[in-house]
């Protein structure tokens, strides 16, 4: 009997330990904590974003619970409502779709979570944001091609997703200002290929077939400019033709360094992480948080020891 009292007794203290543990740490549910939802954890971007929070949040002891919607707007809907129904002070939100997740940001306001929005904009509800002044990129790529391209030239532009506030300001940046430093620079096609390699690929294989030259191919982000490059090298066009993005993603930093592409535009997306993780403990402290403007940076191989890991 002793024995099995001992027994019992070790069994309810492991049991005990494990519900305590359960309730608390960083990555634990509620408790007046903080909510991470990405839009998808598989995006090479966002995806440094949330692995700089995390580390913030852990070295900072906060309670945080994360969600990914795996790209679908649907799935991130549902997760805020699951959010809602909880006990949290604030949402870090990269959103899946920014009109569509509006109302439950509006339903957030009414309960008053204070809502962060990293990266991606939403079109409504109150939010403070950790952000880069979009058309900046835009104007950066504009500034280095309007000194490097031939006369006359011929470009492309791939946007990122079309109803997307930075996608949109990203192009009229780069648009507006290519056009008063270079009107001789002709846009043969913009299309949307939604930040995606692989979409990115095939519009250019299709560009490729259209146009006997193209001088120049402008991204909305590295993903896009990887899938371009990676169709011009299939059909030996790269040479003479320059590739720019925005991200600074370790494969963009390899191409610039083996002069396949021309440029990236530096979002730093740590510092977009960290700067979350700051305005989420100000929103637990009770503190009403401000915007954080995490400036752009072109990077070329002129400046990119600058840059490299």
């Amino acid at each position: 009997m002793n024995g099995l009292k001992k027994i019992s007794s070790l069994l309810i203290a492991m049991l005990l330990a494990v519900t305590l543990a359960a309730g608390c740490g960083g990555s634990g549910g509620g408790g007046g904590g903080i909510a991470y939802l990405n839009f998808d954890d598989s995006d090479v971007f966002v995806n440094i974003i949330k692995t700089e929070f995390e580390k913030g949040a852990s070295s900072k002891g906060l309670n945080v619970e994360y969600f990914d919607a795996k790209g679908d707007i649907n799935l991130q809907i549902d997760q805020m409502k699951e959010v809602l129904a909880g006990d949290y002070k604030a949402i870090v939100l990269i959103a899946a779709d920014g009109k569509l997740i509006v109302p439950t940001v509006e339903q957030a306001n009414e309960a008053g979570i204070t809502v962060i929005t990293i990266n991606r904009s939403i079109a409504g509800g109150e939010h403070v944001d950790v952000f880069s002044d979009e058309a900046e990129a835009g104007k950066m790529q504009a500034e280095y091609l309007a000194k490097t391209l031939p006369q006359g030239a011929n470009i492309v532009y791939l946007e990122g997703e079309g109803n997307q506030k930075n996608a949109i300001q990203r192009w009229e940046g780069f648009s507006k200002d290519i056009a008063s430093k270079r009107p001789d620079v002709k846009i043969l096609d913009m299309q949307s290929a939604n930040w995606s390699r692989v979409e990115a690929m095939k519009i250019m294989v299709q560009w490729l077939s259209l146009f006997p030259k193209i001088d120049g191919v402008v991204c909305g982000n590295d993903q896009m400019a990887l899938g371009a490059l990676a169709a011009l090298k299939a059909t030996n066009r790269l040479q003479g033709c320059q590739v720019t993005g925005v991200d600074a993603v370790d494969d963009a930093l390899k191409a610039v360094a083996a002069g396949e592409m021309v440029q990236t535009i530096k979002q730093d997306a740590a510092k977009q992480g960290a700067g979350a993780v700051e305005l989420a403990e100000q929103a637990l402290k009770g503190q009403k948080p401000s915007n954080v403007n995490v400036p752009f940076v072109s990077i070329t191989k002129e400046n990119l020891s600058q840059f490299k890991k």
